[in-house]
């Protein structure tokens, strides 16, 4: 039996997570709001949401959009037994909506003056998964 002696063993969310089936109604034409609407425990749709409002600059929406897709994926990881540290690997496609979202959150919240919550997410992005930045 082999332990993990430098710390929790990361955290991977189902492969039937929500964010797979709102990536294929993306993918087949639904937009943003639809999917959001259709799967709201999916944290890509909400990210995809915060990051078009951002573009928008309507960064208030936007913060509204990743917080959401943010929570959303805090749930999905805390059943998938994540204990609140741990790497969430980005590579594994379930997890990214999370990151995305994560990250957004970061955008948001420094474009709005929360520069202090930003700081917190993009650190816990980089203790997720350093790679998550290149999602």
């Amino acid at each position: 039996m082999h332990t993990n002696l430098l710390g929790p063993e990361p955290t991977y969310l189902p492969d039937d997570h929500p964010d797979m089936a709102a990536r294929s109604a993306i993918g087949d034409g639904a937009t943003l709001r639809e999917v959001a609407a259709r799967y709201p425990a999916a944290s890509y749709a909400w990210a995809m949401l915060a990051r078009e409002s951002l573009a928008g600059d309507d960064p208030v929406a936007a913060y509204a959009f990743a917080r959401t897709g943010y929570h959303r994926g805090l749930d999905a990881l805390r059943r998938a037994g994540w204990r609140g540290a741990g790497p969430i690997p980005a590579g594994h496609v379930p997890n990214q909506g999370f990151l995305m979202a994560l990250l957004a959150l970061a955008d948001a919240a420094e474009t709005i003056g929360e520069v202090e919550e930003a700081g917190r997410c993009r650190s816990f992005a980089d203790d997720s998964d350093p790679a998550a930045r290149s999602l």
